[in-house]
């Protein structure tokens, strides 16, 4: 295997075999399977020549020294966990394929004004506690001590698990990289989406992660026969529910968010009584919090009023928010550049999933790079990239290194 993207490639795949669930890709914080894929990426890190170590919160770091020690830093990174049953590409290929970059830099002898620092992320899923990016909140220092009481669904708490993964709770804190935070964050992710496919793009540059909002919406009705209550005087929640649910639609379309339902249940869930209750999911995202907020008030007046005219009792209950991040300028501008060099249009999209940018934001500029994946899938066994792509990557994330290293303006 000659090329970058052949090699990246391989070395999903050999990080793919760590899995705790056998003949699916599943890969969670603090686990046996975590511990192996952050010593087989620390092992490839020594074998290219770079200073390694694993911090107080899991994440595993390889460092390109500069020559001057008190250089400033640039990360690059991604995260090196999984969604149960997912591909072997989310995350991990932000993490395989810089390190071959990396390796290339010190190949051909390339010399640069900053330390450069790679990180596999431990937790970004989130699937093993229930809250996600704790491996780059920890290195922001946004860690939340509220999350101490965490427990998987085996009723091991958080602090449980970092002690047998041979940490220490008491010490997560030291991680955070706020003393000397780095000058900018570069994450390189596949899409999970088809927008470059539909543009026969290999990559795009991200200008923002959409904030989301999440909650839970119970409504009560009346529950009754199905066939002895007449139409005009039912109290029907799941009917309620319908209708809200096209209301979600209708509004995202016309305020330029994206709004999803995903779940829905209904009681007593009798095919002849007519639905009493019903409990259903919001989830609504947008670049920005503010075009974001506007769509949810229109969602929820209109709903009320629908609640109101069928004689519904409604009640939400937010469950997430999560501010939007804009990724910088001056580092989009970069990767434009470097983009260019290889001939390809750069195309600017927004991110509608959430990454560990989110959570470096708060500590340094973030961008982020989006490579083509095939038919926009991901989360799922089914995703698939081509190595030509990620050759292509290659060549931008080493161009927008190189861009940096040329113009420190850019990044000071």
């Amino acid at each position: 295997m000659n090329t970058l993207g052949e090699r990246a490639l391989s070395w999903c795949d050999e990080l793919a075999e760590l899995t705790q669930t056998p003949g699916l890709m599943d890969r969670r914080y603090l686990t046996r399977e975590h511990r192996l894929a952050n010593d087989k990426v620390a092992g490839w890190m020594q074998e290219i020549g770079l200073q390694t170590w694993q911090d107080e919160a899991g994440n595993q770091w390889g460092r390109l020294p500069a020559a001057n020690p008190e250089a400033p830093t640039v990360v690059i990174g991604s995260h090196l966990d999984t969604v149960p049953n997912g591909g072997i590409y989310d995350g991990i290929l932000g993490v395989v394929l810089p390190l071959l970059v990396i390796e290339t830099l010190k190949q051909d002898g390339v010399t640069l004004p900053f330390h450069l620092d790679l990180v596999g992320f431990g937790d970004e899923e989130g699937t093993r506690f229930g809250a996600t990016l704790l491996g780059s909140r920890a290195i922001a220092g946004t860690w939340d001590a509220k999350w101490e009481t965490l427990n998987d669904a085996n009723g091991q708490s958080l602090p449980e698990a970092f002690e047998t993964f041979g940490l220490s709770y008491n010490e997560v804190s030291k991680a955070a990289r706020t003393a000397t935070p780095p000058i900018a964050f570069l994450e390189m992710h596949i899409e999970q989406g088809p927008v470059l496919e539909s543009e026969d793009l290999p990559v795009g540059i991200v200008t923002a992660i959409a904030g989301a909002r999440r909650f839970t919406i119970e409504l009560t009705g009346m529950a009754g026969h199905a066939g002895t209550v007449p139409m005009h005087l039912r109290q029907d929640a799941l009917a309620a529910a319908a209708e809200i649910t096209l209301i979600v639609e209708r509004v995202a379309r016309e305020h330029g968010v994206v709004a999803t339902v995903g779940r829905m249940s209904a009681q007593p869930g009798a095919v002849n009584v007519i639905a009493g209750q019903a409990s259903f999911s919001l989830d609504i995202r947008s670049e920005q919090d503010s075009e974001r907020d506007a769509a949810l008030t229109m969602i929820w007046d209109t709903a009320r009023v629908a609640c109101h005219e069928r004689g519904i009792q409604m009640q939400w209950q937010e469950t997430h928010t999560a501010p939007a991040v804009s990724c910088a300028d001056h580092l989009q501008l970069a990767l434009a550049s470097a983009i260019e060099a290889e001939g390809i249009r750069p195309r600017y999209l927004v991110s509608g999933a959430g990454h560990d940018a989110m959570a470096m934001a708060a500590l340094c500029p973030v961008a982020m790079l989006f490579m083509r994946c095939e038919k926009g899938i991901s989360h799922h066994p089914d995703e698939a990239v081509t190595a030509e792509d990620v050759d292509v990557t290659g060549k931008v994330l080493r161009g927008w290194i190189e861009a940096l290293a040329r113009e420190p303006a850019r990044v000071g």
